[in-house]
């Protein structure tokens, strides 16, 4: 006779498809750096996505809902999944489940949400609102997934730890430019502090391409650091973002304030095959 499967291996194994699934339709290009990555770290990286994703989702997209009321309940049910560990948002369940599973840090959690909650009540940030909403909302997310990389392994996570909040950061910073026009013209938001984007400069946007430079540089040197099976997935999502930095770049201050910049798909899918051979010459 057959065994009966393990239910909650099933739901469990359901609840990493929720998180797949909205990975998928949010992300094309952190789809393809994950399906780039060991097998292994498939699951739990597509569940720290799908907890930030709908994080996210409460502050930037729920428009016309009580968006305080919906992230105060979120950040609830999060501490409660971890402390019970199950809960029936499938999101959450699989969240718990990495959390465990890689030894995530509280604090990490904690710094993430407060972050979200920061999108509810900033509108324009000092230098110290910046750096702890950059930490918060990027640098939190990028360690989250170095404790899944490392595996246990404390030293090399602690080696590596620096500059991967450095990558993190320098892909936040780039996100806002990026969306300079939906967060500045539609929310009402400004993250670069001393930054008037009713009057955005070229010197203000070179000030801020310098910055994300310093931090692409020390990213760069983290992921070479990385264990093999984790280096593919990480270095793709690092040469999307390169080549994202790169057209906005080369585009004057105005056009970024009226126009999203985006690298097409095809192109994404031809940096996925340069960057497997790069790896499988171990050039970088």
């Amino acid at each position: 006779m057959n065994a009966k499967p393990n239910m909650m291996d099933l739901y469990s194994t359901t609840t990493f498809g929720c998180s797949k699934l909205i990975t998928e339709h949010y992300s094309t290009s952190f789809t393809l750096g994950i399906k780039t990555l060991d097998k292994r770290f498939h699951e739990p990286i597509y569940g720290i996505y799908g907890f930030v994703r709908y994080a996210d989702e409460i502050v930037d997209t729920f428009h016309g809902y009580d968006q305080k009321s919906l992230l105060l309940r979120f950040k609830a049910d999060t501490y409660q999944a971890i402390e019970e560990k199950i809960s029936l948002n499938p999101v959450l369940h699989s969240f718990q489940t990495v959390v465990h599973q890689y030894g995530i840090e509280h604090e990490l959690i904690e710094a993430f949400l407060y972050s979200m909650e920061m999108d509810l009540y900033h509108a324009d940030y000092s230098q110290e609102g910046y750096e702890k909403y950059i930490y918060g909302s990027a640098e939190v997310v990028g360690l989250m997934c170095l404790r899944v990389f490392c595996e246990g392994d404390t030293a090399l996570y602690q080696k590596l730890k620096a500059d991967a909040q450095s990558l993190g950061a320098a892909f936040q910073k780039i996100n806002f430019l990026r969306d300079i026009k939906s967060d500045f013209q539609e929310r009402g938001r400004t993250y670069f502090p001393g930054v008037d984007f009713a009057n955005f400069t070229l010197a203000d946007k070179q000030k801020i391409e310098a910055d994300i430079q310093a931090d692409f540089d020390a990213g760069l040197r983290g992921i070479q650091g990385l264990p093999k099976g984790a280096k593919s997935g990480v270095y793709l999502a690092y040469k999307y973002y390169v080549r994202l930095f790169d057209k906005i770049k080369g585009c004057p201050a105005s056009k970024i304030q009226h126009e999203r910049i985006r690298v097409p798909d095809f192109q994404k899918i031809a940096l996925l095959a340069k960057t497997y051979f790069q790896l499988q010459l171990n050039v970088i």
